[in-house]
């Protein structure tokens, strides 16, 4: 039997001091260990930095590495530097409030085992929610539509995702700079990826926590960030209207999951 592809794990980071302790621990504690844990640093100017040496020193065989990306703000070459830096089999890529599941980077390795995938996405569950397990499902359920949706163009999400290695540095070089800030870098790799003939996957166990901090922005800026997707579209030249039904889904459910997002922070405040 062939060894296991190993998996790097890659973490963006700007000022991510009361999240990304948490996101480190859940990597430490993982069933199969990370070849190497790179988390890049952008301009922040909180604890952040402090923090993962925190970790570092704390677990000296997890493989943690602090890496700096100072030249440009933005998450689009924070992530590249990380990923261009990962040595693994496998480039996973999550964001710093990303909590994995203790099984997370085994059944990654084994996804790509076994499978001729390029590179695979999987659901979420908001870890500061309730009913987590019922919000798993339904995410789940939705993600499983998307998948039906898009043809040949499946989503990446970038909270939790796994890039093989040679099929990155395959479109590294075509992928778009977004300096103008407007696109989802997630979804334009797997646009990529996809014109370029590789594989994307969906696998339901591949499942990560995240934070429902996107939940707290205003209408206006929740709008912004749903109309990334028409822009990372069009960007392309894709205007098959199949693929914008996420953006309608979205849209529908926001007012509910924000009111809901509101009060649950409002019991939790006065508990305190």
């Amino acid at each position: 039997m062939s060894p296991l592809p190993s998996v790097s794990i890659i973490v963006p980071a700007y000022n991510e001091e009361a999240v990304i302790e948490q996101c480190l621990n859940a990597i430490v504690r993982q069933t199969l260990p990370a070849a190497e844990v790179l988390v890049v640093d952008n301009r922040s100017t909180d604890g952040t930095r402090a923090v993962v040496e925190r970790v570092r020193a704390r677990h000296p065989d997890a493989g943690i590495r602090l890496l700096r990306q100072d030249d440009r703000q933005g998450l689009v070459p924070t992530r590249n530097l990380g990923m261009d830096a990962a040595t693994g089999d496998v480039l996973a890529r999550i964001d710093a409030d990303t909590a994995l599941k203790p099984e997370w980077v085994a059944r990654v390795s084994h996804i790509f085992a076994s499978t001729d995938v390029d590179a695979a996405s999987g659901p979420v569950e908001y870890y500061d929610l309730p009913l987590r397990a019922v919000g798993h499902q339904i995410d789940d359920a939705f993600r499983r539509l998307q998948v039906k949706l898009a043809g040949d163009f499946v989503f990446l999400f970038g909270s939790n995702m796994a890039v093989r290695r040679e099929a990155w540095h395959d479109v590294r070089e075509f992928l778009c700079d977004d300096e103008a800030d407007v696109m989802h870098e997630d979804l334009d790799i797997a646009i990529h990826l996809a014109l370029g003939g590789r594989r994307i996957g969906y696998f339901s166990r591949m499942v990560a926590g995240i934070g429902a901090r996107r939940l707290d922005d205003r209408p206006r800026d929740f709008r912004r960030y749903i109309d990334r997707f028409e822009n990372t579209y069009a960007a392309h030249g894709i205007r098959d209207v199949r693929l914008r039904a996420p953006m309608a889904v979205f849209l529908g459910v926001y007012p509910a999951l924000h009111a809901h997002r509101r009060i649950q922070a409002q019991l939790n405040a006065r508990r305190r």
